[in-house]
């Protein structure tokens, strides 16, 4: 487990398909005549349809659910006092059989293994979500446990461990299984506590591998958090699967959906959310489940721009691959959930008819681009700092913000859970929008401070926290403190807005101030330590511009970003290049040479191996906006612009499309 994580480390399994091959694309899938009754309405002529047209479209994984209660369809006979005498399958006993006595329908196994089949014969993966009680919206459990806890009864839990280990068994020698997934976002099927999460996730992924050690286990689960208190924690799944999964649907994530799908902040948020899940937990990141919701959230034009930009951004920023929610449109279904809920309707890749969306073609589009780089391999891309996420802080507002401003400033950030673990080696370390009375423990704090004095830089903005050390720390001194009111404040001709619950009043001491309020009150500055610098700003702006629509796009937005740009370049980095259009973001990917220590991991992309020379980088630049946009991008001293691979050459100026990427190589100069 990457960046010394604690506890338990689920062992990598030998079958590393989602984690080191190249970027994975698909969607999730039921059956486009019966959805989630596709079991029991078996149609092996519909599938196979299905099949071929997802194979044509270019996709490679699926992600299927063979549902709990009709593979696991046991009812309790009951005898006096109400205690359970036999588990049968309604009146008839279970088969003495290896399925029957874990509980498992003969029937429906024999329905998954001709669908593992058809997926076989057109060379499509399946990710197998085990136990999958809910769905869109329906828990769907097998009437024997439907008034239990499935993930504390210990009833409950027998059956499913003896339904996993069975299942497992019985497919694991099949080549169209890619990976076992616990289930689907198992932990919307009942409530508990932080232990009852660990437990029963510890169990199902135990039970998965007593039978299978060749394939990643995947998490399956969506919003996790990093704070203590919370039930489901991203530490906790990453301890005990080899995969973390998103699911980033603006509606049913705090502080997304503010902006229009595909401007900038909404284009970053599957690769905001996926990038904290994966640095947090130290695991590969799957983006599971993605989608715009339907024709009320976005047209079919804007849906097919959204998936192009999420496509080359999260294959830029390390993450494993892309599945669409969900194959096919189910509008015409009549059954629950469909009957209960409008915005299960409109989802597909295709409608129902099987005709395709805008969506299909950006698939295909990017499978080819990819394949034809030429690359053999790409590297992590580089690191220019680590964000510091604290107790008591919002800390997805503050992590959403803090990427956002940081591709704006032409940087790339990781994050770490401050409490959790010692710090990363990092030049320049940010504590955005800290929060509460406990934001760092006394030995993370000192850790910290050691840092800055051997030449580190430190970032810090302040929300209603509180630091110790404060004036030794920013060279600042704080008179009073006062419920703010708002103002404002002005970094050469920026204007950034003041918010925060708290205004300080200081007195600079010995900081030097690069931005005041309109009454000269400091309000941005840097001081020394040691061999390092410290910059503080008065105000939570990154969790403040989490709550603003518009923040990041909007004609009249402030260029906060402008702040993160002072302190990355006084702390100096090492990019190749540099941009001058905020909503263009740029990675930096070392293809050889020394250079090649700035990549912590590689993934192969596919295409014919192409040389490189001494010291080379791949750089990655997208434009996430809904506009074509002219940028100029500037190679810095010791590099010069090598060859494009996708789209024009910056000479220095370039045109790129709406949503969309160019890609080129630099290389050093002797």
């Amino acid at each position: 487990m990457p960046h010394g994580g604690i506890g338990y480390h689920a062992p990598m399994a030998a079958n590393d398909f989602l984690v080191s091959g190249r970027f994975k694309t698909g969607c999730n899938y039921w059956a486009s005549h019966a959805g989630t009754n596709m079991w029991r309405d078996w149609d092996p002529k519909v599938v196979a349809k299905d099949f071929d047209r997802l194979a044509l479209a270019g996709l490679e994984v699926l992600r299927v659910f063979p549902l709990w209660p009709d593979f696991q369809p046991l009812t309790a006979l009951r005898g006096g006092g109400g205690a359970v005498v036999e588990y049968r399958f309604g009146e008839t006993p279970l088969p003495d059989t290896e399925a029957g006595r874990a509980g498992l329908s003969e029937e429906m196994l024999s329905h998954f293994d001709e669908f593992i089949l058809m997926a076989e014969e057109r060379d499509l993966q399946l990710v197998v979500g085990l136990l999958t009680g809910w769905m869109s919206g329906r828990r769907y459990l097998p009437p024997a446990f439907d008034h239990l806890n499935p993930l504390t009864d210990a009833t409950a839990i027998v059956w499913e461990v003896r339904f996993v280990k069975a299942f497992v068994r019985r497919f694991k020698d099949r080549k169209g299984i890619a990976a076992w997934d616990l289930g689907n976002e198992c932990n919307c099927m009942a409530g508990v506590s932080r232990d009852q999460a660990w437990a029963w996730t510890a169990t199902i992924a135990d039970a998965i591998r007593s039978e299978d050690h060749s394939r990643q286990i995947v998490s399956g689960m969506h919003s996790l958090a990093a704070e203590p208190g919370e039930s489901w924690r991203i530490q906790d799944q990453a301890e005990l699967t080899d995969v973390l999964t998103t699911h980033p649907y603006p509606p049913f994530t705090a502080h997304c959906g503010l902006d229009p799908i595909p401007t900038f902040r909404a284009n970053l948020h599957a690769t905001a959310e996926s990038r904290l899940y994966g640095d947090v937990g130290g695991k590969p990141c799957l983006c599971e489940e993605i989608g715009v919701l339907g024709p009320t959230f976005s047209d079919d034009a804007n849906a097919a721009a959204y998936l192009r930009t999420q496509l080359w951004s999260l294959w830029a920023h390390d993450c494993m691959g892309l599945l669409w929610w969900c194959g096919f449109d189910q509008d015409h279904l009549a059954h629950a959930p469909y009957d209960w809920c409008a915005v299960e309707r409109e989802l597909g890749l295709l409608r129902a008819d099987g005709t395709p969306k805008p969506l299909v073609a950006e698939f295909a589009a990017f499978r080819k681009a990819v394949t034809g780089l030429g690359v053999p391999a790409l590297p992590t891309r580089l690191i220019d700092g680590v964000c510091l996420l604290t107790p008591q802080q919002d800390q997805w507002a503050v992590a959403y913000s803090a990427f956002c401003l940081a591709k704006q400033a032409g940087v790339d950030i990781e994050f770490q859970y401050a409490d959790a673990e010692p710090l990363r080696e990092a030049p320049v370390y940010l504590m955005p929008s800290v929060a509460g009375l406990q934001n760092m423990p006394r030995r993370r704090w000192q850790e910290l401070l050691a840092r800055i004095e051997a030449g580190a830089t430190l970032y810090l903005s302040l929300g209603d926290g509180v630091v110790s050390g404060f004036e030794a720390l920013t060279g600042l001194r704080i008179l009073s403190r006062e419920r703010r009111t708002g103002g404002s404040a002005k970094l050469g001709n920026v204007v950034i807005p003041a918010g925060g619950p708290y205004r300080l009043n200081l007195a600079p001491g010995r900081a030097e101030v690069l931005a005041s309020e309109e009454d000269g009150n400091p309000f941005f500055s840097t001081a020394t330590r040691g061999k390092g610098r410290v910059f503080f700003l008065s105000s939570p702006m990154e969790h403040d511009l989490a709550l603003r629509p518009g923040a990041f796009h909007h004609d009249g937005a402030p260029a906060c970003w402008r702040v993160w740009e002072r302190v990355f370049a006084a702390a100096g980095t090492k990019r190749a290049v540099r941009k001058d259009v905020p909503c263009v973001g740029l990675t930096e990917h070392a293809l050889s040479g020394a250079d090649r220590s700035l990549g912590r991991a590689e993934r192969p992309l596919g295409g014919t191996e192409r040389p490189f020379g001494k010291a080379e980088r791949l750089i990655v630049a997208i434009n996430y906006s809904p506009e074509s946009v002219r940028v100029t991008i500037t190679p810095a001293d010791g590099w010069k612009i090598g060859e494009a691979l996708r789209g024009p050459k910056p000479a220095p100026a370039v045109d790129i499309p709406a949503n969309d990427a160019i890609i080129f190589t630099v290389a050093g100069v002797d």
